[in-house]
């Protein structure tokens, strides 16, 4: 269940306590007169089921509470209610295949956000990538997929296509479109670096035959791209974050901009290419495979609402 808190003028308050009464999946309503400071009025609290989440806070937007109040929601770890259950059994379809919208755009746009954090995050994720290149290592290669932190801006893209959201599309691109190319040129001076010193020698890149799949562009790499952003944005949804895992290894984003790197100061611009290619690809279909989720999630919701 959620935990709501709303604020709300005085002369909004019956019609509140109204709305959340007479809503399936509601319980634990309580009112506290005038104990909002900033902004002022009531307080209004109540637990509700993730089924019906969306509707409660249409409703609440509706009557002008995003703009005369405040409405927040928290999730609940544990509830002991008799009162909470039947809410719940109340409440159409399953609280696992409730999408809550206003929490979902609040995650991705939280992780979308170009700061320093992101950038040092994709920077080293692209630097070992290159390490894993230039060893020749499997296992390097797939720690930098998981540290990349480029699935929150595409999660936050998908989300943005779907609810026509352009502020947050805007910040989910510009996170992408920044960061990709910072991260690169780090990438390069440190490999130009390291080849100065003598740390690195790269040899011939076709002949690292445990990295080269990074490279080799073809069906399976769209069908994988698919199958990851599809599960990644199911995790994203249903607050399953182990899965975000098996996301992170399987698609190739940034050991293909750690390989476009190594294979530019080498000149090897086939290479460059077809990492650039896999790159282009990873992103856009997990983009679009996010925008399929979230369109039949969407539809699911809409016709239990429906039917309840």
């Amino acid at each position: 269940m959620l935990h709501l808190r709303v604020i709300a003028p005085p002369e909004l308050r019956d019609d509140l306590v109204e709305l959340l009464e007479r809503e399936p999946g509601v319980a634990h309503i309580a009112l506290h007169k005038q104990a909002g400071i900033d902004p002022a009025g009531d307080l209004l609290t109540a637990d509700i089921a993730r089924e019906v989440a969306n509707d409660v806070v249409e409703q609440l937007k509706a009557l002008g509470l995003a703009d005369r109040g405040a409405i927040t929601m928290e999730a609940i770890d544990t509830v002991v209610s008799k009162a909470a259950y039947r809410a719940e059994k109340k409440a159409p379809g399953d609280p696992a295949d409730a999408l809550v919208w206003e929490e979902l755009i609040g995650r991705t746009r939280e992780e979308s956000t170009l700061n320093l954090t992101f950038l040092l995050f994709l920077c080293l994720a692209c630097l070992i990538a290159a390490i894993g290149v230039i060893t020749d290592s499997t296992v390097t290669v797939v720690g930098a997929m998981v540290v990349g932190p480029e699935f929150g801006p595409l999660a936050a893209l998908s989300v943005a296509l779907v609810r026509r959201r352009m502020d947050l599309a805007r910040r989910a691109s510009t996170a992408l479109a920044v960061g990709f190319p910072v991260a690169m040129v780090v990438t390069a001076l440190a490999t130009l670096a390291g080849e100065a010193v003598g740390w690195v020698d790269l040899g011939n890149l076709r002949e690292f035959r445990h990295v080269d799949f990074i490279f080799q562009v073809g069906p399976l790499s769209v069908v994988v791209a698919l199958f990851a952003g599809a599960a990644g944005m199911l995790s994203l949804v249903s607050a399953k974050s182990a899965a975000l895992v098996g996301v992170f290894i399987s698609v190739t984003t940034v050991p293909a901009a750690g390989f476009a790197v190594v294979a530019a100061t080498t000149g090897d611009w086939d290479v460059v290419a077809k990492s650039v290619a896999q790159l282009a690809i990873n992103l856009v279909c997990i983009t679009v495979a996010g925008v399929l989720v979230l369109t039949v999630r969407r539809g699911g919701t809409s016709n239990r609402l429906m039917r309840s």
